[in-house]
């Protein structure tokens, strides 16, 4: 596995490529041939973007106590 991202900046690009890959998925959705599991995968990749973030918003420091 790779080492973890403590870098805000790289957090901030890490996440936007993410919300991006995120905003696509989402563009190529047609409305009326979205099946129950197309938007069961879109609310899970929210729930990773959201996980992502509360482990970025925990500074090094905030780790160690």
């Amino acid at each position: 596995m790779g080492k973890g991202i403590t870098n805000k900046e790289e957090q901030v690009i890490y996440m936007k490529e993410r919300l991006n890959m995120f905003l696509e998925v989402l563009d190529t959705i047609e409305p009326e041939n979205t099946e129950l599991e197309d938007i069961d995968r879109l609310i899970a990749m929210v729930d990773e973007l959201d996980e992502k973030m509360q482990q970025f918003r925990v500074t090094p420091t905030e780790e160690k106590e």
